[in-house]
């Protein structure tokens, strides 16, 4: 993929429950930008709901989806991406839907808001992020950009954890070199973010790690201020400040922590005052809503052009694939090493097929090569009552869990010399 020229947009799509953004650019080294839905104001989130006319087929997205419903003009459906996780089929004034189709809905109709910064046929690449990534959600928005016909080659997914590191890998070194944090506030939860830096490692690897503070700040009812009780705004305030508080000083007190980030609806309002204090001795403190969607339209301009960053650092999410896998063949006589999967793509894009002659034996030897922190060790696959002649095989590996990598090895045959059994063999090994 080529660079971008002016007519070009390139675009980051936060997918979530309760709402979505969308971030963009012209090319891969230019700022980024995130669509308001107020002109002049920084209203970035597109409530993730749809309206359905009363018995007519008109439907509304987001914000004027939520006005309809108010109105009385339609039925209001929500937790569309939920429901498309879910897949059963959901009825809506007496008819039944599908809910990737409803979700599919939304994303063409939210993708027009790009008409405000230029025509949204000039969408050159689309990055989607989401809080998480597996094979089933990766069919779900598979399905989704096939049923609005946009081209598969166009469009990227992402976890928020890697949208996180790309948005750090834009900020001036100084706030990330070591480590940074990032605080993500919603509803009763606190999810935080920890990344990391091993500069020991080359290249230098990256670490997010997560942790849930649900419910926040305690043992409470459904709101947000949970099990801090009754009292005036002021009193409510002090008390979910010190709440935060307690947290912040459990999870900030390693001293290689440069930066701290505050997302979501959660942190509105002013009531952070000691909190906020406290976080911003020796440490700089970033207050937004539009970091993941940022982020994954960095992802793209990185996939682009690599950055001088991008070109020393590596990034191992829970999503990633943690170890090089690969084996010793023999090219004309010689030995030498033959890659298979490298570590670092996500483990449920990783797949490679290959094929290659077994001159005598029945096993094959993997070499698994952690990044970091574990020695290289060799994993045996055996292939029982396989014939003990020369033989051309056919080597499929894919990984079913983020450790799991699963080997079939089916039997080709030796050409003339010997027909192919069609035997595969299937083995399920732990790579970490």
């Amino acid at each position: 993929m080529g660079l971008l020229s002016s007519n070009k947009l390139i675009v980051g799509y936060e997918i979530g429950n309760e709402y979505c953004q969308i971030s963009y650019a012209v090319s891969a080294d230019s700022a980024v930008e995130t669509l308001s839905q107020v002109a002049g104001e920084e209203v970035y989130n597109i409530p993730t709901v749809l309206c359905k006319r009363f018995g007519v087929n008109q439907w509304y997205y987001g914000r004027e989806a939520v006005r309809q419903a108010e109105e009385g003009q339609g039925i209001l459906v929500e937790n569309l991406w939920n429901l498309a996780l879910d897949g059963e089929l959901i009825v809506i004034d007496g008819e039944s839907y599908d809910p990737i189709s409803l979700m599919a809905l939304f994303l063409k109709r939210s993708l027009g808001l790009l008409s405000q910064v230029g025509s949204p046929e000039k969408l050159t690449a689309l990055m989607i992020t989401c809080a998480v990534l597996d094979r089933r959600i990766l069919e779900v928005l598979y399905r989704m950009i096939d049923s609005i016909h946009l081209k598969r080659d166009r469009v990227m997914f992402q976890s928020y954890m890697e949208s996180y590191y790309n948005y750090m890998l834009r900020q001036p070194e100084e706030l990330w070199i070591y480590m940074s944090l990032l605080f993500e506030y919603k509803g009763n939860c606190i999810k935080v973010y920890r990344m990391e830096c091993n500069r020991h490692t080359t290249p230098i690897v990256v670490f997010i790690e997560t942790k849930e503070y649900n419910p926040f700040p305690g043992d409470g009812p459904g709101n947000q201020t949970g099990s801090l009780g009754e009292g005036t705004d002021a009193e409510m305030d002090k008390a979910l400040d010190l709440a935060f508080l307690d947290l912040a000083e459990k999870v900030c007190n390693d001293s290689r922590i440069r930066s701290v980030y505050l997302i979501g609806d959660g942190f509105r309002g002013e009531w952070m005052k000691d909190s906020l204090r406290y976080l911003c001795k020796g440490r700089r403190v970033f207050q937004g809503n539009n970091l993941f969607s940022k982020g994954a339209c960095h992802g793209v301009q990185e996939k682009i052009q690599v950055s001088d960053v991008g070109k020393t650092h590596v990034f191992l999410g829970t999503d990633k694939l943690k170890a090089n896998i690969g084996m010793e063949v023999l090219r004309r006589g010689e030995s030498s090493y033959c890659a298979l999967l490298d570590a670092g793509v996500n483990w449920y894009e990783a797949e490679q097929t290959v094929e290659l002659y077994l001159q005598d034996g029945n096993e094959i030897l993997l070499m698994v090569t952690p990044l970091v922190g574990k020695k290289v060790r060799t994993t045996r696959i055996v292939l029982e009552n396989f014939p003990a002649s020369i033989a051309r095989l056919r080597l499929h590996l894919y990984l079913e869990e983020e450790n799991r990598l699963v080997v079939e090895v089916q039997d080709l045959g030796f050409g003339e010399f010997r027909v192919p059994s069609g035997h595969i063999w299937k083995e399920s090994v732990e790579i970490m």
